[in-house]
């Protein structure tokens, strides 16, 4: 029998909540799903090589855990203060049969994004899956309140990034790879309180479909996902105001299917997008909002 997606996963109110950012996962109630039980590969990616950001928890922690599932060796990225949800992950991977390799460093430094690359190569013998997930999101309620340290951290650790391991990487990317960004349901419908990241987050649908068009002739596909309102650490360390914590994802008709999303949901189109399965699919952008229209 089909699974209700209204009652699939969790659909009750969240707990108020508070971590300094970043945020641990392992420390957040609930926990969020990320495939540690749920997710059954399918040897899609056998013998790939992915280097994943922000993949010690949340969506990049999902996409890190099919990858492995699915046969391909992991390097994730993420920042020092997150390293025990890293090693988590780091025993999933390898319970996997798969090599995970561990790369703290914060991606606001121009010099450690290339550091990144040329480490993960050397780690995991290649690179041929790109999966740029890591972003900060701090809500903010009144402009005046937003400050210019902010709005530069923000754009550093969100889009520059994006810029910098991209230019990294080419040189290592054979024909048939694939680069995988995440962009969110704020870069097409903001939230007033998230000036700044909304912005962030439709510069990189731009860089994405840009991207994809200059490096098609080397036959690397470029695509993004959307996401909308997923519970993660993200969350819980200042991207939500207090407040809206316990109804977090579940206002109706805004989000139809009424509750958050969990970063279970969005691992198998990070699969896909990385997989021959999509060979015809670039310049896309993904949208997994729990019925939030990006249009």
């Amino acid at each position: 029998m089909p699974k209700d997606p209204i009652t699939q996963y969790y659909h009750d109110t969240f707990p108020k909540q508070f971590q300094d950012p970043p945020g641990l996962q392992k420390e957040m109630d609930p926990k969020p799903d990320c495939g540690e039980e749920s997710y059954r590969g399918a040897g899609k990616l056998t013998g790939r090589k992915a280097l994943v950001t922000g993949g010690d928890s949340g969506i990049g922690r999902a996409a890190a855990i099919a990858y492995a599932r699915e046969g391909a060796d992991v390097a994730i990225n993420y920042l020092p203060e997150e390293q025990p949800d890293a090693e988590e992950v780091k025993e999933l991977v390898e319970a996997e049969g798969r090599k995970a390799i561990l790369i703290p460093g914060d991606l606001k430094s121009e010099r450690f994004n290339y550091k990144l690359v040329e480490e993960a190569v050397e780690q995991l013998g290649g690179l041929d899956i790109l999966a740029l997930v890591a972003g900060k999101q701090q809500a903010v309620e009144d402009i005046a309140d937003l400050t210019t340290e902010q709005l530069k951290s923000t754009f550093e650790t969100n889009v520059y990034p994006l810029y910098w391991l991209t230019k990294a990487a080419l040189p290592h990317l054979p024909r048939g790879s694939s680069i995988i960004t995440t962009t969110s349901v704020e870069g097409f419908n903001p939230s007033p309180m998230l000036l700044d990241y909304a912005a962030t987050k439709s510069t990189i649908i731009g860089f994405t479909k840009g991207l994809a068009k200059q490096i098609a002739d080397k036959g690397i596909r470029v695509n993004s996902v959307a996401p909308g309102p997923i519970w993660t650490p993200l969350q819980i360390s200042g991207g939500q105001l207090q407040d809206n914590i316990p109804e977090f994802g579940s206002s109706t008709p805004e989000t139809p299917i009424g509750r958050a999303g969990q970063p279970v949901e969005l691992a198998s189109v990070y699969v896909f997008l990385a997989s021959e399965e999509s060979s015809y699919v670039t310049a896309q952008v993904y949208s997994i909002t729990g019925g939030v229209p990006t249009a």
